[in-house]
């Protein structure tokens, strides 16, 4: 089954919407929406997984390297 499709109303400028209608087949505007929102959405999860990894980084216990480390191959070593 392919995937669920929604229908919005929105608007966009006047010279986004001239662009896209000169640049992008008219079968192939959808698909480029979505992939372009698909991209934009990516670059703001990224941004807010950043925000957030700095916030609690000041937050939280200090560790070294080495801290680190044996964590890590306690928790490879645990699959």
């Amino acid at each position: 089954m392919g995937k669920a499709l929604r229908k919005l109303n929105f608007m966009i400028e006047e010279n986004i919407y001239r662009d896209l209608e000169t640049l992008v087949p008219a079968g192939k505007r959808s698909r480029f929406a979505n992939d372009a929102l698909r991209r934009e959405l990516e670059l703001i999860r990224r941004k807010d997984a950043v925000g957030k990894i700095l916030t609690a980084r000041t937050k939280g216990k200090k560790l070294s390297n080495k801290d680190i480390v044996d964590a890590l191959v306690r928790d490879r070593g645990s699959h």
